[in-house]
């Protein structure tokens, strides 16, 4: 009977330290709420405006202030493709190759045509998420209030999910069929005009610019029994067939020369550090959440 007497005249005293922890805790969420969100947010802006920059834009009507950066791929005296690629932004705006055919050891030399330059999706794309990543970044200001941990959760996944779709773009080359690349429009860059057994491409992968070039051979018209049409890849393998205006062809080498564009190392870097950041504030926000949602007895 005296320990029962004990244990209810205990329950006021813990009832009490729970609703001072539950007062200090409600304090420090509000804290976290109206200051720690916002000085996140400014952190996320200012290192997002970082990787922004490393994406520069033409000023319309000032595109040749565009910085023009060329790369060199391909050094050994054994490679079979050299190329130097110029970069402007999204752009590569001259491409000039050097090509040794495996079959003659004949040199080619292709540039593009002065009217040309290719665009790189890539990294036109992961600009654009960024973009939108800094759109609903300051569409909250330091005058907005956030009434829950759910609000502040649902702005970081969004965000998050701009930057992951930003890394993505530049981490996975888009896949092609060898139908595709052969009738795309790089095909039709080049001067002089590029064989019809020689095809290239051009993509971004993690920080690499990379340049892909194809020799291919012509399958006699009977070939049918051993015929396997290859699906769609980043980089097709030697043997891979494909078929295009009733003609049969099959890739006999394939040469892949690539180098390392230093600001596109920098945004992947910034993409890291942005999702840690969303990540560390949704960290603490379900602390928060899990003792709300805890109700002792």
């Amino acid at each position: 009977m005296l320990n029962s007497q004990r244990s209810l005249s205990e329950l006021p005293k813990m009832s009490a330290a729970s609703q001072v922890e539950r007062a200090v805790l409600e304090e420090e969420f509000n804290w976290l709420l109206k200051e720690e969100v916002h000085a996140v947010l400014k952190q996320l802006q200012d290192v997002l405006k970082e990787a922004s920059r490393r994406f520069s834009m033409p000023t319309p009507g000032l595109e040749s202030q565009l910085k023009q950066e060329n790369f060199i791929l391909g050094s050994s005296t054994m490679d079979q493709v050299k190329g130097v690629l110029t970069l402007q932004g999204e752009a590569l705006t001259q491409a000039d190759i050097n090509l040794k055919v495996a079959k003659n050891n004949q040199a080619l030399h292709f540039q593009f045509r002065e009217d040309k330059q290719w665009k790189l999706q890539q990294i036109q794309d992961a600009r654009n998420h960024v973009t939108q990543a800094l759109q609903l970044l300051s569409s909250h200001d330091d005058s907005y209030h956030f009434k829950t941990g759910a609000e502040v959760n649902k702005l970081m996944d969004a965000v998050m999910l701009q930057l992951t779709r930003a890394r993505n773009r530049l981490t996975t080359p888009a896949s092609m069929t060898l139908p595709e690349l052969a009738t795309s429009g790089l095909m039709k860059m080049f001067t002089p005009p590029m064989p019809g057994d020689v095809m290239v491409n051009f993509y971004i992968n993690l920080s690499k610019l990379c340049l892909t070039v194809y020799q291919l051979h012509v399958l006699p018209p009977n070939t049918t029994k051993n015929f396997k049409p290859a699906g769609s890849s980043v980089l097709h393998n030697p043997g891979a067939m494909f078929e295009l205006n009733n003609n049969r062809f099959e890739v006999s080498h394939v040469h892949k020369v690539e180098c390392v564009v230093p600001w596109l190392n920098d945004t992947l870097v910034f993409f890291t550090i942005s999702l840690q950041l969303c990540q560390q504030l949704k960290d603490k926000i379900s602390v928060f959440s899990s003792f709300w949602n805890y109700r002792p007895f």
